[in-house]
């Protein structure tokens, strides 16, 4: 098995299968795959194991993709971000946000990872439910917008805004702190709460929330131009403000290859 990382902004994978290889991946993610490859959606262990993935934000029903000769599928995330591709050994996991899991080889194990701590849960940016992927096999995982790596030191604290903990080593431990100082609270727009994240363990960090960057679409909606903005924003005008924002996304730079690797 071999793949290939291309582009910038909007990035692809794409994997070389050898007969009887499998990857799967949740629905909608699939972008192009050759016509030997035969597909298979299922509940990935029964009701009950769909019913938990959506609760960590996945979907009910996983797609088996496998080859019956050399083949060629892509996938494609739905938003601008990096693809990460992680090899992971047997028993070796990860902890992942909602919209992280991209598709993996069939011996990874995608489940549900429960926040330990209460207030992490209400306020630090992802919800009691989150995505866990063990080993043994590689995982590709979306992080939205720019990926910053970081490797934390036994007892090191990194303070996050929510939503920009991308994926972290189960060794990383995962809660919140109140921001100091009044007038930070009232006025820094940063919120009550910031993520604390405490080492040892290796962290991705994203730049861009999915929350984030709807949020800024939103303001420029029809219907909420008077209220978001200073001036009065007609339909028209704010679909060519969106239109601009998004036509920036997906056309600044061109696009680059990692180059081919192993799987």
């Amino acid at each position: 098995m071999r793949f290939e990382i291309s582009g910038t902004v909007m990035q692809t994978v794409a994997i070389e299968l050898a007969r009887g290889e499998t990857i799967y991946s949740q629905t909608n993610s699939m972008a192009w795959m050759s016509d030997n490859i035969d597909m298979d959606t299922h509940t990935g262990g029964g009701f009950l194991a769909g019913l938990k993935r959506t609760f960590g934000g996945g979907s009910f029903f996983v797609t088996d993709f496998t080859a019956q000769g050399n083949g060629h599928i892509a996938f494609a995330p739905r938003f601008p971000g990096t693809i990460v591709a992680q090899k992971l050994m047997a028993g070796q996991s990860l902890i992942c946000s909602k919209e992280a899991f991209l598709c993996a080889e069939k011996s990874v194990t995608l489940e549900i990872a429960w926040q330990r701590k209460i207030g992490a849960g209400f306020f630090g940016g992802e919800g009691f439910v989150l995505q866990k992927v063990t080993g043994p096999g590689t995982v590709w995982l979306d992080i939205s917008g720019e990926l910053v790596e970081r490797d934390l030191a036994p007892g090191e604290k990194l303070l996050v805004h929510a939503g920009h903990v991308g994926v972290q080593e189960p060794t990383v431990e995962f809660d919140i702190q109140m921001v100091r100082g009044f007038k930070n609270v009232l006025f820094g727009g940063e919120g009550l709460f910031l993520a604390t994240l405490t080492g040892p363990g290796h962290i991705w960090l994203q730049s861009m929330p999915i929350l984030n960057l709807a949020e800024e679409i939103g303001r420029y909606m029809p219907g909420r131009s008077e209220a978001t903005t200073s001036g009065s924003i007609g339909g028209a005008a704010a679909a060519t403000v969106v239109g601009g924002l998004l036509g920036g996304l997906l056309n600044s730079g061109g696009n680059k290859s990692s180059g081919d690797r192993e799987a």
